[in-house]
């Protein structure tokens, strides 16, 4: 009976909403962040070994990040990430039916996003994520891991409800924990903390080398998060997961 009744609750009209929000944002953070890589690529062919290609190619992360979490902050949560939606799940905010279609949404507009940029710049390469040769698979997980970890924990604290009315300013903190996380991890693995944002970009450029790396370390540091912040840290001010995404209906 419960998991009719999630079954049910995961194809309302709001539910089929936050879908189309989730796309929409995930296609206009992917299309900004890759575009950005694609640009500084394009005007410094030899742009991987300047520092100044990392800062540009963060701070468009952290800008369209924090504009894709605001925009579809009040209908969806603005997860943006498979991650973010895994570690939400685990913290009893959503439904595993709704965390399926969540996933859904958000490859098919990061994909969307990486195949329009390919056909748009006339086959222009559309650079992936790949970690440095002195690296290890598993320590770019772990690193990976962890800058999820901090990303959705400043998810968690920017959508908590119980701290007050954060407005703009969570999807900017959220933003910002991005980017200075490319900044710290740019030449190991990229920094990608988004399942989505690899797949898509993998798919589009043609190499899926290293891809569980971008899987496996973001969803358990997501899961870890979730399960810190609402169990250890804040176990008194955890917000209500019978809502639709829990703590999409309180916005970020």
């Amino acid at each position: 009976m419960a998991l009719t009744s999630r079954l049910q609750h995961s194809v309302t009209a709001n539910a089929l909403r936050s879908y189309l929000a989730e796309f929409i944002s995930t296609f206009l953070y992917v299309f900004a962040a890759v575009g950005a890589s694609m640009s500084s690529r394009k005007m410094m062919p030899d742009g991987t070994s300047e520092s100044s290609n990392l800062v540009g190619v963060a701070i468009a992360n952290a800008f369209a990040l924090t504009v894709a979490v605001f925009v579809a902050a009040n209908r969806s949560g603005g997860h943006v990430n498979p991650a973010v939606t895994f570690g939400m799940a685990v913290g009893g905010h959503i439904s595993i039916p709704m965390t399926i279609l969540y996933w859904i949404s958000q490859m098919l507009g990061s994909v969307m996003a990486c195949l329009l940029l390919r056909i748009t710049t006339v086959g222009q390469h559309v650079p992936t994520h790949a970690i440095a040769p002195q690296m290890t698979g598993f320590g770019a997980s772990m690193l990976e891991g962890v800058m999820t970890f901090t990303l959705v924990y400043t998810v968690y604290a920017a959508a908590d409800t119980k701290r007050g009315p954060f407005g703009a300013i969570g999807p900017l903190a959220v933003g910002l924990i991005a980017g200075a996380n490319i900044l710290a991890s740019g030449p190991f693995t990229g920094g990608s903390m988004n399942p989505a944002y690899s797949f898509g970009s993998a798919l589009a450029g043609g190499s899926f080398k290293n891809q569980a790396v971008y899987w496996v370390g973001p969803l358990i540091g997501a899961a870890i998060a979730g399960l810190i912040y609402d169990n250890v840290v804040f176990p008194d001010v955890r917000n209500p997961p019978d809502s639709l995404t829990g703590i999409a209906e309180g916005g970020v």
